[in-house]
């Protein structure tokens, strides 16, 4: 379960966001719109932005409050101010985007053109001009969001089980007959979606090329400060420089399971069955650790028993993770975050548990809302949570369209950067462990995180690209689910556990795919944690091995840190990475130094085993 931040303008946008011509009862013709543009000036399109902002920041307030409330106390009452605020955010985006398309032709300075199109950008779907189609295309968004919510796996009529009941049953289960029955249950559900969804992207796509764009995929690449085919280049060529090291750590698992259920199930030569990882997309593998991990894993201790014994409770833990950024020479979080936050499940209502970071107002008004329980993962997690919070905050004093990270995969890496300084050495400085362990523990957690980070990176690239290709026509519906397979097989070494047709639709049981959320920004975090992570450890001064370093109390690293986060989005990405790294470009080289001495370990379990399918 993946944490989330909720904040400004794009987080809120790109889930409420829809339909472009969806108010009033005609939509402008294009041949009109144009001729109003000529005539707009650039003084009109600077007061336009700077009234757009102020609207935007009121709504943002209000809708951020109702949702606050919707997920601190759980009723019907709630869900439904919830959905009106975001009722309003919505119409209120269609008709700035429509007023924004005025000055599509006018010459404008630099910010007022970059806030212009983070306004439309704010879009993820956009409706065709057709009011009949807006509406339908809008009806289609609440329907594959319901399916999705509602799947259930009925083993009879009177024993239902919902994703999450079979989510566990898949991380605990070493039975492959359960785990088989819990994965068929839940991507059966998305077969009646398929139709739908093919609707959908015919809609969608007709929307994007009124815009001016290819296709829905196009747009969306489009967002990203640079050509949209050179951006698709760039992933294909950072996937390039991980993939030994995925396939690596693949081999071995593979081995691993073999032993386990039989080379009859797991053979040793073709792609793994996607069942048997763990997890219901086989993205993540971490719950697989106990089948695959080295013998002498164990580092000698235990985060959750340390904090035990060091008496910390769930507001300790949050503090302790305060003291990480203020040693870094942050401002203490306000007193209201720790008067407005959640931290503990209540005993007398329903609350939503998945942890998140909230910015209320723009401001200072930060929370997080999480029911923390006193374990060493929960310690990392809160502080990637707080990381979100830093972030708000240092971006606060830019325009409400810069408020948001440089791109969407900058908020999920700055995070996980800083959970990876959660490390041992930090444990001792702060007074949790009194000896950090000899490096030759440090298999084990490295194998541990790698089941998570780079297991994950085929999948968070893969998602995407194959919506891009459906988007594009490149595949038809009738390939939908070949074409699906197919990239798991070619990005990821995993295969369907039993046959699968044209009749499924198994893209469409994972979340992101009905719920219309771009994917390619987990990918881009995954990349981009362990470039800032290795620069931070540069500005620090720590010249150790990179998977051991802590940032902590390390004002230089704080500052560099900082000046990046302050941009906010106001220049496009590469020149807040530059800022922090030297470099505008991305590169994974900082991956594969963080996992050297895995790769190294790996390497040598596999040299007598068949790698590759």
């Amino acid at each position: 379960m993946k944490p989330i931040y909720k904040l400004s303008l794009t987080a809120v946008l790109v889930s409420s966001a829809l339909l472009l011509t969806a108010c009033g009862e005609k939509a402008a013709d294009p041949a009109e719109t144009k001729a109003v543009a000529t005539q707009a000036t650039a003084e009109e399109a600077k007061a336009f932005v700077k009234a757009a902002g102020d609207e935007f920041s009121t709504l943002l307030l209000e809708v951020n409050r109702a949702d606050w409330i919707a997920s601190n106390f759980i009723t019907e009452d709630t869900e439904a101010l919830s959905a009106a605020a975001g009722q309003k955010l919505t119409e209120m985006v269609v008709r700035l985007a429509n007023q924004a398309a005025r000055f599509n032709d006018t010459e404008v300075d630099y910010d007022t053109r970059r806030q212009l199109d983070k306004l439309k950008q704010a879009l993820t779907l956009a409706a065709p001009q057709d009011k009949a189609k807006t509406e339908e295309l809008s009806g289609i968004v609440a329907k594959l969001n319901a399916m999705y919510g509602k799947g259930k796996y009925c083993k009879t009529p009177d024993n239902c089980l919902d994703l999450g009941q079979m989510s566990s049953t898949m991380a605990s289960s070493r039975s492959y007959d359960e785990q088989l029955e819990m994965w068929t249950g839940w991507h059966n559900t998305a077969a009646p979606m398929k139709p739908i969804y093919v609707r959908q992207v015919e809609l969608a796509n007709e929307g994007a090329k009124e815009l001016g764009y290819a296709d829905t995929g196009a747009m969306w690449r489009s967002k990203y400060d640079m050509d949209p085919n050179a951006f698709a280049l760039e992933l294909d060529k950072q996937w390039g420089a991980v993939k030994p090291l995925y396939d690596a750590l693949h081999c071995h698992v593979r081995a691993k399971l073999s032993e386990k259920y039989g080379a009859d199930k797991v053979p040793l030569n073709k792609p793994i069955p996607a069942h048997l990882l763990g997890n219901m997309w086989a993205q993540s593998w971490g719950n697989i650790y106990d089948l695959v991990a080295p013998a002498d894993a164990d580092p000698g201790y235990d985060v959750t028993k340390l904090l035990a014994d060091k008496g910390y409770d769930e507001l300790k833990m949050v503090k302790g993770a305060e003291g990480f950024f203020t040693s870094l020479g942050f401002a203490p979080l306000p007193e209201t975050f720790w008067t407005r936050s959640l931290f503990v499940q209540p005993k007398d209502r329903d609350v939503v548990c998945h942890a998140s970071a909230w910015d209320l107002d723009a401001k200072d008004d930060l929370r997080i809302k999480m029911c923390i329980q006193r374990t060493g993962e929960e310690f990392s997690v809160i502080h990637h949570e707080l990381g979100h919070n830093f972030y708000q905050r240092a971006y606060k004093n830019q325009p409400v369209f810069y408020q948001e990270s440089a791109n969407d995969g900058f908020h999920e890496a700055i995070g996980d950067t800083i959970a990876l300084s959660v490390t041992p050495k930090y444990l001792q400085q702060i007074g949790l462990l009194e000896q950090i362990p000899d490096e030759s523990k440090d298999i084990g957690l490295l194998l541990k995180l790698a089941l998570d980070k780079v297991a994950f990176l085929p999948f968070g690239l893969l998602v995407d690209q194959w919506r891009w290709q459906v988007f594009s026509g490149q595949v038809k519906p009738e390939q939908y689910n070949e074409a699906w397979w197919k990239l798991r097989e070619q990005y990821q070494g995993v295969a369907a556990p039993i046959a699968r047709t044209e009749a499924d639709f198994d893209a469409g049981a994972k979340y992101h795919v009905p719920g219309n959320t771009p994917y390619t920004r987990y990918f881009l975090a995954h990349i981009l944690q362990f470039q800032f992570h290795k620069a931070l450890c540069e500005k620090a001064g720590d010249t150790g091995a990179i998977h051991r370093c802590s940032i902590y109390n390390s004002k230089e690293a704080g500052a560099a840190l900082n000046e990046m986060l302050e941009m906010g989005s106001s220049r496009p990405w590469q020149e807040a990475l530059a800022k922090l790294t030297g470099k505008p470009e991305m590169d994974s080289s900082a991956i594969l130094a963080y996992f050297a001495p895995l790769k190294t370990w790996l390497d040598e379990q596999n040299k007598d085993r068949q790698c590759g399918w």
